[in-house]
């Protein structure tokens, strides 16, 4: 089997969508755009420096050997078509612990339920096959649709991290919200 086709094969799937590994051929697609986009990037770390292809291509080369990240693709499963990237960051095995985050790139999905899909999705790989005992997750204040996201998911709010994130020429507060293991496992009796 050659590689690009691999790459396509669903690794978690779910109702609208599924999750595979980044690959090359996602460097070609809008997935820079997105990175370049101030729209897709309102709330985020992104669109500080301009964004290449040949930057995503190192990245996506060098997640083969970070065991510290796992980044997936979002697929819609209709037409195959890469919306987005969801990813488990700064794991650590001995505490059993990660970050995760998001990027919806494709604007139509947006407020169609898919990044609550996808986050259910990436808890449940994380907690059951990756072992993790706790998953934390933190966005900015105004990004009131991943608090939505958030709240849903069963995280819980742990504390504000103030004026810690400057974009667009102002300092916002940076919510923090987490999730045991145990909690996450009530909510999905």
């Amino acid at each position: 089997m050659d590689k690009s086709n691999f790459q396509q094969i669903p690794f978690v799937a779910g109702t609208n969508i599924y999750l595979r590994g980044l690959s090359l051929e996602d460097a070609e697609g809008n997935y820079v755009n997105w990175i370049n986009s101030s729209e897709v990037c309102l709330y985020n770390s992104h669109h500080r420096f301009p964004y290449t292809k040949k930057q995503a291509i190192s990245y996506i080369e060098n997640l083969i050997n970070d065991k510290s990240k796992l980044v997936f693709a979002i697929i819609e499963n209709h037409t195959s078509t890469h919306i987005g990237n969801i990813s488990l960051q700064d794991i650590d095995y001995i505490s059993r612990t990660a970050d995760i985050a998001f990027i919806l790139g494709e604007k139509e999905y947006w407020g169609k339920g898919i990044a609550f899909e996808v986050g259910r999705l990436m808890l449940e790989h994380g907690f059951k096959q990756l072992n993790l005992h706790r998953i934390t997750l933190g966005t900015s204040i105004e990004n009131i649709g991943m608090i939505k996201v958030a709240e849903k998911l069963g995280f819980t709010k742990e504390g504000v991290r103030r004026q810690a994130h400057f974009k667009n020429g102002k300092y916002s507060d940076i919510i923090e919200f987490g999730l045991l293991r145990s909690e996450w496992k009530e909510l999905n009796k």
